[in-house]
């Protein structure tokens, strides 16, 4: 038996009294009406999965204008409803014109009991279908929203620096123009690119992050626009490419700056192309994509040098955004520290801290040259180990404080190795490729550490 609801809607009694006749053994609910009129009110009351429809209604009229009016209004109220016309042998071709509209079906004066039950059958499959398609994009919809959201928190502060940035990206997030925001390392590039997509008319789906220094240079074909199954050796499925994982959604390409200049040539003509071929196929896919992204280098000094490329930056470059350090919005900080403190409570499930000026004070003072990822880290490590209701001065360290200099005797060569590439890294404004190039390193080993150390 059909578990769901059939609605008979048809003039003549005695076709609609041997429809509920035969399809009484079938169906669990059996619906009817003999005025088409009061359809919407039937729906409106009704979880009504098929519609037996026919195609006249009043007598003498044999166009099936009826039909079709009645047709498109129930198409109306659920695109998803399987529709049935019932129509005489001669109206077959508007029956054909009805399936065109959307019926799913037709069947014929006098019908075929059987013909007429395998067809209410499959309008109910039909009908099966569309919902738990319609189920699961609800599903994924959320899914999609939900993750957009839980990858972080964007918190400003009152400083004049922040809020120049935030009121440029409601500006911008409204829009679907390139976005280029620069800023060291820790200062919160991925959070501002996740609220401009959040802000923006395509946060129902994905904002795609990329972290384009993590990539190297042999996969970056396969894992940007994808691969078919057999392409290459470990290629065991077809398998989509982060751009066409954006497609209607954001990309988001994080540290741009650490691309090679083959790299930057692949990328750049997928950008303008909007269409990418996946690597073992033949066959363009089209993408419509809103692009982010992000860099702690200059790329203008880049390009003079011949390490990037202009065109590419110009691309890419529409609207630049550039996040101030934390030492240049130093007046955030208590905001941040509270937000923080409140968050590692909860998440270590200790009772929240009061925090003393003087210890706020101290915070102020320090340079901060992990930016607010260091900020975070400090007062994740001070709720962990501080059994105190009231924070002070003397329970938060600052693990990047030493210099090569000023190291003990005790030290590890890992704890020497992060502070050789902080310390490069503060001498160098954060620029990677300046990094790597005075510690003797290629810029992927750099980014692997960067990645070990968290810094």
């Amino acid at each position: 038996m059909i578990n769901g609801t059939v609605l008979i809607i048809d003039d003549n009694k005695s076709v609609i009294d041997s429809l509920e006749m035969m399809l009484g053994y079938e169906v669990q609910k059996v619906l009817s009406i003999r005025d088409p009129g009061r359809v919407y009110d039937v729906l409106r009351r009704n979880a009504v999965d098929i519609v037996l429809l026919d195609m006249n209604f009043r007598a003498g009229i044999s166009s099936g204008n009826e039909g079709l009016f009645w047709l498109k209004e129930i198409m109306k109220h659920d695109r998803d409803i399987s529709v049935i016309m019932i129509t005489a042998y001669g109206d077959i071709e508007l029956a054909v014109k009805a399936i065109r509209e959307g019926a799913f079906d037709f069947v014929l004066k006098p019908w075929d009991n059987n013909k007429l039950i395998a067809t209410i059958n499959a309008a109910w499959k039909l009908r099966t279908t569309k919902l738990k398609a319609t189920l699961l994009e609800d599903d994924n919809r959320a899914l999609k929203k939900e993750i957009n959201r839980a990858s972080g928190t964007l918190i400003t502060g009152p400083s004049p620096s922040m809020k120049s940035v935030m009121g440029m990206v409601k500006k911008v997030s409204v829009t679907d123009a390139n976005v280029l925001i620069c800023g060291e390392n820790g200062t919160g590039k991925e959070l501002i690119a996740r609220e401009i997509h959040n802000l923006s008319l395509r946060n129902i789906e994905l904002i795609v992050p990329v972290d384009l220094g993590a990539i190297p240079e042999t996969l970056f074909e396969s894992e940007m626009f994808g691969h078919t199954k057999g392409a290459f050796t470990d290629a065991r499925e077809d398998r989509p490419g982060k751009i066409e994982m954006a497609n209607r959604g954001t990309l988001f390409l994080d540290e741009i700056g650490n691309l090679s200049l083959s790299s930057q040539s692949k990328l750049l003509n997928a950008l303008q192309s909007r269409c990418i071929t996946r690597v073992g196929s033949n066959r363009p896919i089209q993408v419509d994509l809103r692009l982010i992204s992000a860099t702690n280098c200059d790329l203008a000094s880049m390009v003079s040098k011949g390490l990037f490329r202009e065109d590419l930056l110009y691309r890419i470059n529409t609207i630049l955004i550039k996040i101030p350090p934390l030492r240049e919005r130093i007046g955030d900080l208590p905001d941040l520290v509270k937000h923080f403190l409140t968050s590692y409570s909860e998440k270590y499930h200790k009772e929240l801290p009061k925090i003393t000026q003087q210890a706020i004070d101290k915070l102020s003072a320090y340079s901060w040259p992990g930016n607010i990822r260091e900020l975070q880290h400090t007062i994740e490590k001070t709720v962990i180990l501080s059994d105190s209701p009231v924070l002070k001065p003397s329970d938060f360290e600052f693990s990047n404080v030493a210099r090569i200099g000023e190291t003990g005797s005790n030290i590890s060569l890992s704890e020497m190795e992060m502070r050789m590439i902080t310390d490069s890294m503060h001498k160098n404004n954060n620029n990677l490729s300046a990094v790597a190039a005075q510690l003797g390193i290629t810029r992927q080993t750099l980014y692997n550490k960067i990645k070990k150390y968290d810094l």
